[in-house]
């Protein structure tokens, strides 16, 4: 049986970008015996769960679920919709858009990867242009990351869209929601995405093991012609099934009890327009103290372009050769909270600060504190105060309006 090798007093501060902190309240629905899935409750659940993940991704067509990690999701998106030997543009966001293209190239596509710096987002006007030179239509879809979970850029996923219209190219537009759904505005419908891919441990707040796709008409019709072998992931098996919410497999029956209260939680409760509106006042909040500690010069924020700043995570470069692993090393002995590692190309040079899902002003000011106070026990050069300018501008949002009229 696993057991931590130190007791320490306290809650532990699970600060990354994912898995996230899982709410009391979804353990305890986890925690129901598990049902009969062939019988008639379950797929009173299951209709629950299909309705509410159309909800999430603001669609009206098709979601299908797996019991699977992100990666899963992956996969399916890939293997449904394409055939061997398809070309794939891709661009190079970061981590995770690299190995999505490593992906594809294991399962037999030839993926076209437009160099990124690993700072920005999914270009649209490059994406653009290389599609107006395939005249032949050789390229079969472009698949981007919209929240680069290694990075904290989120592209504008509408915009890569219009781009392909304006290329008048027929590419199918597959995006990976998995760090951005349920924390960040998406809309699969309204921006034209063919297939949608999304993951259960991140802003959905549920443990790892259920993985999403949001399928688009012309996805399905596109996987009518795919040669692609698949048995598990294949997507006609599983919509057949679920119109009456039930799977052609067993499925996760404990982890859909818990995706049910999410749920209502996000949707029912909170409200998706509140939940966005929760994760950008963080995000800004987090990086209001990034800008101050970096006043110093060795720190900065990775993301360079505003606009797309990610409201579930914001990843900070050490510069003047300080190492991002040793700061995170004394956080977590002297703190007791986790942060993310950097991946990749930026490996030792970036931290993460993860602040989605389960997450509220006081959990986020107990992480900042934690960051400032490990950036001086580290010896990291920084301008003190970031907690304060970020608690400054919570307060501030939390004022009533009467009294932000006489400030």
């Amino acid at each position: 049986m696993f057991r931590y090798s130190n007791a320490k007093s306290g809650r532990h501060f699970l600060q990354i970008p994912g898995p996230t902190n899982v709410p009391d309240r979804i353990l305890r629905a986890i925690d129901r015996p598990t049902i009969d899935h062939r019988g008639p409750e379950f797929g009173v659940l299951g209709r629950a769960c299909l309705d509410g993940m159309k909800k999430i991704f603001q669609t009206e067509s098709h979601v299908v679920i797996y019991p699977a990690s992100g990666t899963g999701a992956w996969e399916a998106a890939l293997v449904n919709a394409l055939s061997p030997g398809d070309t794939v543009l891709m661009y190079e966001s970061g981590q995770f858009a690299t190995l999505w293209k490593s992906m594809a190239v294991k399962l037999g596509f030839k993926p076209e990867f437009i160099a990124g710096d690993w700072r920005h987002a999914a270009v649209p006007e490059e994406i653009e242009a290389r599609l107006k030179e395939d005249s032949g239509h050789a390229i079969k879809a472009v698949c981007v990351v919209h929240n680069e979970t290694s990075t904290g850029c989120t592209a504008r996923v509408a915009e890569v869209r219009r781009a392909i219209d304006r290329a008048g190219h027929p590419a199918l537009l597959l995006v990976d929601t998995i760090s951005s759904l349920g924390s960040i505005d998406y809309r699969h419908d309204e921006w034209g995405v063919d297939v949608t891919v999304g993951g259960s441990q991140k802003g959905l707040m549920l443990p790892p093991g259920l993985s999403f796709n949001a399928i688009s008409a012309k996805a399905l019709a596109a996987a009518r012609n795919s040669r692609s072998l698949k048995s598990f992931w294949g997507w006609e098996e599983m919509i057949a099934a679920n119109k009456t919410g039930y799977f052609p497999y067993t499925p996760a029956t404990n982890l859909l009890y818990g995706l049910s209260e999410a749920i209502d939680m996000l949707v029912g409760e909170e409200g998706l327009p509140q939940v966005f509106a929760r994760h950008q006042r963080h995000a800004e909040a987090t990086r209001r103290a990034v800008r101050r500690w970096g006043e110093a010069g060795a720190l900065e924020i990775l993301c360079m372009d505003e606009r797309e700043h990610s409201g579930a995570l914001t990843a900070i470069l050490l510069t003047q050769g300080h190492n991002a692993d040793a700061l995170r090393k004394v956080i977590l002995e002297n703190f007791d909270m986790s942060l993310g590692q950097g991946l990749g190309k930026v490996a030792g040079k970036v931290f993460r600060i993860g602040h989605l899902g389960d997450f509220n002003d006081l959990t986020l000011m107990g992480t900042l504190a934690g960051v400032e106070m490990g950036l001086a026990v580290a010896g990291i050069p920084h301008a003190k105060g970031g907690a304060q300018a970020a608690m400054d501008y919570l307060a501030e949002c939390a004022a009533p309006p009467s009294l932000k009229a006489v400030a």
